[in-house]
């Protein structure tokens, strides 16, 4: 089956005629009389062809092609008219119709444009549908977590997607702060543009002038032909200037323009480019305080944080860590093609526990690590990085239990949990080991 055609013509005969030509091809076909009638079944069908008359009842099917584009941006339209002008033509063309034919000449034209028009359909279709997934993705619904301060910070974020005001994100590293901008991005009325992310701690000031501003052909050495800089990359959609604080004084003065004025010039060009691009900033830096001590513009500091959305570290939302932990060893587990292991209360009280100073991004090469190294349907505590084991310096180097507990702590580690052995190394019984460990209330591996 080739896909489905709507006729729209107040001509009945004609609509039956075309329905008869093009169902001999195997199309479907459905048939309206009235602009307003076409719309309606547009809606309620997958449609992925419109033949519609220029010289309808209600409408005219140059100005009906804007509607139906509306509607489903992936159907292509063809308009059919009696009396065809060149500025019809190019109207239609312009809205965004797929052809204009006049009737008289469609007989030998129609069914080849109609397998032309379903092909681009359904490339748009696909395109469509990848967009939607990749929206679907970077949605808020897919931020991992219940605690106030997301919660707090997603609220935010939503709020401000819908606009186009600048947003400064704050956060430890690996807080999520590409996450978020990426939501707000997909979730704002840019999300069909581009959305661009540029580290600014990745170059060096001339290097990273040129990725933001891209140059013209001979600006230095090496430089054979133009090139587009990212901030024309991701002309109508979002920027992001990731470690915004790495950005060097001089680099800031031209980003204020850019803020201010949406124009810019390339690297060895003397011709302002306009770019209509959403700016987003992040940073792990203390921006007001650099500001106030001159190591990053004022100006631009003010101009930057219009809207501040502060991401609250790991250890401030550790009852998020377990649905994290899931959701991160679900995800390696279908990556090496295993069904994901069984992760106990023990391994989650030990991620729990940690202090985590990498914040997510630390969570997840963590879980990733345990994936790797498990064998059969449950983790392992043992695959652990050596950090979770590493013991606190002793309050008081006299106090005979602190020496006790930590000496059983490493012996268990040497080990790998198992007491029997730990209780033969140590010279002690098993009923006397597992006493101690409830009395030290040590962790068990």
């Amino acid at each position: 089956m080739n896909g489905m055609v709507l006729i729209i013509d107040d001509e009945k005969k004609i609509c039956s005629l075309l329905s008869r030509i093009i169902e001999l091809e195997g199309f479907k076909t459905l048939q309206a009389n009235t602009g307003k009638e076409g719309l309606k079944l547009l809606k309620n069908n997958d449609v992925s062809i419109v033949i519609s008359d220029v010289k309808l009842p209600d409408v005219n099917g140059v100005a009906l092609v804007k509607d139906i584009k509306a509607i489903k941006s992936y159907v292509e339209i063809i308009n059919l008219t009696a009396y065809g002008t060149i500025a019809d033509g190019v109207l239609a063309i312009k809205n965004g119709a797929f052809d204009y034919l006049v009737k008289g000449d469609d007989n030998d034209k129609i069914i080849p444009l109609l397998y032309k028009a379903m092909d681009k359909s359904n490339l748009q279709r696909r395109v469509s549908d990848l967009e939607n997934k990749i929206a679907k993705k970077h949605s808020f619904e897919t931020i991992i977590g219940q605690s106030k301060a997301l919660k707090e910070a997603i609220d935010l974020a939503k709020k401000v997607s819908a606009t186009d005001t600048t947003v400064l994100l704050l956060g430890e590293t690996g807080t999520g702060k590409e996450v978020f901008a990426q939501s707000i991005h997909y979730e704002s009325p840019r999300a069909a543009k581009p959305f661009v992310a540029l580290n600014c701690s990745g170059f060096s000031p001339d290097l990273l002038e040129s990725e933001l501003f891209g140059y013209k052909a001979g600006a230095f050495t090496g430089a054979n032909k133009d090139k587009k800089g990212l901030l024309e990359e991701a002309n109508g959609g979002t920027l992001l200037l990731d470690e915004i604080g790495e950005m060097n004084l001089d680099l800031q003065a031209k980003l204020l323009r850019v803020l201010e004025s949406q124009t810019f010039i390339k690297v060895g060009d003397t011709q302002t480019q306009q770019v209509n691009v959403r700016i987003l900033a992040a940073t792990n830096k203390d921006l007001k305080a650099d500001a106030a001590s001159g190591k990053f513009r004022s100006d631009l500091y003010y101009r930057l944080s219009v809207f501040t959305i502060t991401l609250p570290p790991l250890r401030e939302r550790k009852a998020d860590i377990p649905a994290l932990a899931k959701f991160y060893l679900k995800e390696f587990a279908d990556k090496v093609n295993r069904s994901a292991p069984k992760m106990d209360d023990k391994i989650l009280s030990i991620l729990s526990d940690h202090s985590w100073k990498g914040n997510i991004r630390e969570l997840k090469n963590v879980i990733e690590r345990l994936v790797i190294l498990s064998d059969g349907d449950a983790l392992s505590a043992t695959a652990l990085p050596p950090e979770f084991f590493e013991f606190a310096p002793i309050e008081n180097d006299y106090n005979l239990q602190q020496i006790e507990k930590q000496h059983i702590q490493k012996v268990l580690i040497h080990t790998k949990g198992n007491k029997t052995e730990t209780s033969r190394l140590l010279g002690i019984g098993l009923t006397t080991l597992y006493r101690k460990i409830e009395e030290y209330q040590i962790r068990e591996i």
